[in-house]
């Protein structure tokens, strides 16, 4: 009886454990697409791309697309899309420029003040789609048009900076560290860093756990616990090197601290909250959303309201980092935030889109353009790639789908 029972036992362990690849394979198919990326440019660029230094650049310079993606995300998710945003952080730049350095206002202040003006816009263009029911690709489009003549006329095309020494700490400053630094193999660290590495890794371990204790309590099916351990353990991996290699340099920016904020709010929202659920609902199927009492106009003025909000917030971010307004600022930044959320497996037909997906496209793109410039790609040919690699990830996707 045993005889018979054990090749049976062991077939379904098999296949257990082939499910869960295939599941997680899916799941962390974008994490591994950034890592196979990262791999083949640090080899193409000689070791240049995972240097200390190129690794906290290529953070300052994605930062203001990974705010905006969020943003997108919510948008895409629920059938819109917002072709206004780099119009509207290069806008929001100028206003914070004019504030700060003609009329002298705190940063803090201004900071506020744009935030407050970046909602307003995104509002109201929320209000011409949710309630006129003007299609969000012509009252973006407008929009993007409105706010590019709009920086033009409030720059009167010339470039305004610098700013406060205060203003600039928002994206090209770095946490203090009281803790003071650590010599380790001869290599001086940033040690607060290294200590919010090893607190950050346990609580991904231990929300790892908690989740699979809960599944199994409520009798869901849970992955073979080797592959759980060895899953875990390589993203916990990842994470400390990634860390490891800002403490030998200056630490973590400012600006990885404040998306790391939005990054966790965005995930509880969209999973936890109500607000969140309702979003995919509308997105998934508006009519139906509607009669079952979700009042679509209005969820859709609120989704608007953030987008511009967190465009506001981008465009801070890039005016400090340039320490100036100029004319073109933001221009092109809605082709680059559009192609990460799409990238990181939104559905262009709404209802479809992960946080850390968006995140992880916003990365790929990051990774892309900062590996192709190191290498002395034209950037005609930059564009191009980023094109391909775009219909490519949308085409696999569809195919997906399709298949499923």
């Amino acid at each position: 009886m045993s005889t018979e029972t054990a090749p049976a036992t062991v077939s379904a362990s098999k296949a257990t454990a082939r499910d869960a690849i295939k599941e997680n394979l899916r799941e962390y198919g974008l994490v591994l697409a950034l890592i196979a990326i990262m791999i083949f440019f640090q080899f193409t660029t000689n070791g240049v791309l995972f240097k200390p230094v190129n690794l906290t650049n290529l953070i300052l310079q994605n930062s203001y697309i990974i705010v905006m993606a969020l943003g997108m995300l919510l948008v895409i998710v629920a059938g819109h899309i917002d072709l206004s945003v780099g119009s509207v952080a290069g806008f929001i730049g100028a206003v914070a420029a004019v504030l700060m350095v003609d009329y002298g206002f705190h940063p803090f202040l201004a900071g506020l003040v744009c935030i407050g003006v970046g909602a307003v816009i995104g509002g109201a263009q929320g209000y011409f789609i949710a309630y006129m029911k003007i299609p969000s690709f012509i009252v973006t489009l407008a929009g993007m048009l409105v706010f590019k003549g709009l920086a033009l006329w409030l720059l009167g095309g010339r470039s305004v900076g610098p700013f406060q020494a205060e203003f600039q700490m928002l994206s090209a400053g770095f946490i203090p560290d009281p803790i003071g630094p650590w010599t380790i193999a001869g290599v001086k660290l940033h040690a607060t860093t290294l200590v919010i590495a090893i607190l950050i890794v346990a609580a991904m371990l231990w929300s790892a756990l908690k989740s699979r204790a809960s599944r199994e309590s409520h009798g869901y099916d849970a992955e073979p616990y080797g592959f759980f351990v060895v899953k875990n353990l390589v993203m916990a991996g990842i994470v400390l090197f990634l860390l490891y290699m800002l403490a030998s340099y200056r630490g973590l920016p400012n600006v990885l601290i404040v998306m790391g904020v939005l990054i966790a709010l965005f995930v509880f929202v969209t999973k936890r909250m109500t607000f969140g659920r309702r979003i995919y609902a509308m997105g998934g199927n508006v009519k139906a959303a509607a009669l079952s009492g979700i009042n679509t106009e209005r969820l859709t003025f609120y989704i608007f309201a953030i987008m511009g909000a967190l465009a506001a917030l981008a465009g801070l971010i890039f005016a400090a980092r340039l320490n100036m307004a100029t004319p073109k600022a933001g221009q092109g930044f809605e082709l680059d935030v559009i192609a990460a959320v799409f990238i990181g497996g939104a559905s262009a037909l709404g209802g479809i889109g992960q946080v850390t997906g968006a995140v992880i496209g916003a990365f790929i793109m990051g990774v892309m353009n900062n590996g192709m410039s190191i290498m002395g790609i034209n950037i005609d040919w930059q564009q191009v790639i980023k094109g391909l690699v775009l219909l490519g990830a949308v085409a696999f996707d569809l195919y997906n789908k399709k298949k499923a």
